[in-house]
């Protein structure tokens, strides 16, 4: 069979965050979180199912895939190839505009269009809700990039909760608010401890109950304000759940830390910014690289004041992107 397909997908940056699952193999998250799609950071995956392979061929960023990612990219096909009825072995070029694995979300726009591509490859005809579906089952938050703009993603974690009722769904479109995120880029290597490893030690955290209790409450206030595209009144909030995210993650055992010094530089610095009247709110995912949400007219500024840093490598702005979609530039 020969189908190729290849899609593009947004990676995301969390409001309310994943960390932790109520049902690891499913990735079935412990807690409701939101996102907002990155246009500036995207993957483009091709895939194309071939009767002569004798087994998947992963190249990501010109290169062979390690044994790891490998893998993980293999059973996700075989997840597509049971839902198809298919046992074809495929081709997969994938490629990344943006530093992969540190902090970027980069296996949350990898897996969204990984995806859509393999689905379409393989003559399914998923709805954006299932596509969500599985993607979330390899990678938990590539089911944010299925949809379009600013998402959340329901949890399903009562005990009777079945697969079919974990997916994201668009909370608004990307052009309903002008954010930006301007990203300092402190560091480009992989973290040590990726974020699977994380979400499975995250139950080994004293804190985690108090968060999982606490929760519902913050979740309810982003959620409102995000809608109101209110950003001084969500902003504090966002900074508190990064906070936590990593208090969670340096707290399990063995402990995890993603923070390089010049995190907290930058994190310091934004707090100063708006002492001085500039609305600009950070938040931060598993790693150490600093995402500082603002509204468009501040992003100039804000990506201006973050390039004098002498250890901020680079900056990156973004506003709110689409979800995973279909494109004819194929990569092989």
């Amino acid at each position: 069979m020969s189908n190729k397909t290849t899609a593009i997908a947004c990676s995301n940056i969390a409001l309310i965050k994943y960390w932790g699952n109520f049902d690891a193999r499913l990735r079935m998250p412990l807690n409701d979180s939101l996102s907002m799609n990155l246009d500036a950071l995207t993957t483009q995956t091709t895939v194309e199912f071939e009767d002569a392979l004798e087994q998947d061929v992963v190249v990501v960023n010109d290169a062979a895939a390690d044994e790891k990612t490998w893998n993980r990219v293999r059973e996700h096909l075989d997840r597509l190839r049971a839902l198809a009825k298919i046992s074809t072995h495929a081709r997969v070029h994938s490629r990344n505009n943006f530093p992969s694995a540190t902090g970027l979300a980069s296996s949350a726009s990898a897996f969204a269009a990984l995806t859509l591509a393999g689905a379409r490859a393989a003559g399914l005809a998923l709805e954006e809700r299932a596509l969500s579906i599985v993607a979330r089952q390899g990678s938990g938050s590539a089911a944010r990039s299925i949809p379009s703009g600013f998402v959340e993603w329901l949890a399903a974690t009562n005990v009777t909760s079945t697969s079919d009722q974990s997916y994201a769904r668009q909370l608004m479109p990307p052009d309903a608010w002008d954010l930006r995120d301007v990203i300092a880029i402190v560091s480009r290597d992989a973290k040590k401890v990726g974020s699977s490893e994380g979400h499975a030690l995250v139950n080994t955290s004293p804190f985690l109950g108090e968060r999982i209790s606490r929760l519902p409450t913050r979740y309810h206030r982003v959620r409102r304000e995000l809608l109101n595209k209110n950003l001084k009144g969500m902003g504090t909030e966002i900074e508190a759940e990064a906070i936590e995210l990593h208090l969670l993650a340096m707290t399990s055992r063995p402990p995890i830390f993603y923070w390089a010094p010049a995190t907290v530089r930058v994190m310091d610095a934004v707090r100063q910014w708006r002492e001085e009247g500039l609305q600009a709110y950070y938040t931060l995912d598993a790693g150490p690289n600093v995402h500082v949400l603002v509204e468009a007219k501040d992003a100039d500024e804000v990506a201006s004041r973050l390039r004098t840093f002498a250890d901020v490598q680079d900056v990156i702005v973004s506003g709110a992107g689409g979800g995973a979609r279909v494109n004819d530039a194929h990569l092989f």
